[in-house]
C-alpha cells in the first residue's frame, strides 16, 4: 500500500513540482520553449535511473506530454494529475506492486 502511495502520490506531487514548476520554468526564462521541453524531459528520464536504463528511456515519452502540458497551460499541478494517471495506468497493466 505504501508503494501506491508514493507512486500515485508523492512521486507524481514532488517530480513534476521540482522539474516542472522548477526546471522547465527556469528554462523558459532563459532558452527556447522547445529547448526547455526537451532538457526538462531528459531531466524527468534521469530522475528514473535507479529503476534502470530502460525505465528511463520509458519515461521519456511521457516527460515530453508532461513538459507539453506545462508549457500550454504553465501549472505544474496538471502534470503532476497526469503522471499519477500514467502511474495508475502502469500498475493496472503491469499487475500488482511490489516494494518497501
Amino acid at each position: 500500500m505504501a508503494t501506491v502511495a508514493r507512486l500515485l502520490l508523492l512521486a507524481p506531487l514532488l517530480e513534476e513540482w521540482v522539474v516542472r514548476a522548477g526546471l522547465h520554468a527556469w528554462l523558459l526564462q532563459r532558452t527556447a520553449p522547445a529547448i526547455a521541453l526537451l532538457v526538462s524531459a531528459l531531466a524527468f528520464s534521469a530522475l528514473h535511473l535507479g529503476s534502470g536504463l530502460t525505465a528511463a528511456a520509458l519515461v521519456f515519452g511521457p516527460g515530453l506530454l508532461f513538459g507539453a502540458v506545462y508549457q500550454r497551460w504553465r501549472d505544474w499541478r496538471w502534470c503532476a494529475l497526469l503522471h499519477a494517471l500514467c502511474n495508475a495506468s502502469a500498475i493496472t497493466v503491469c499487475g500488482s506492486v511490489s516494494g518497501p
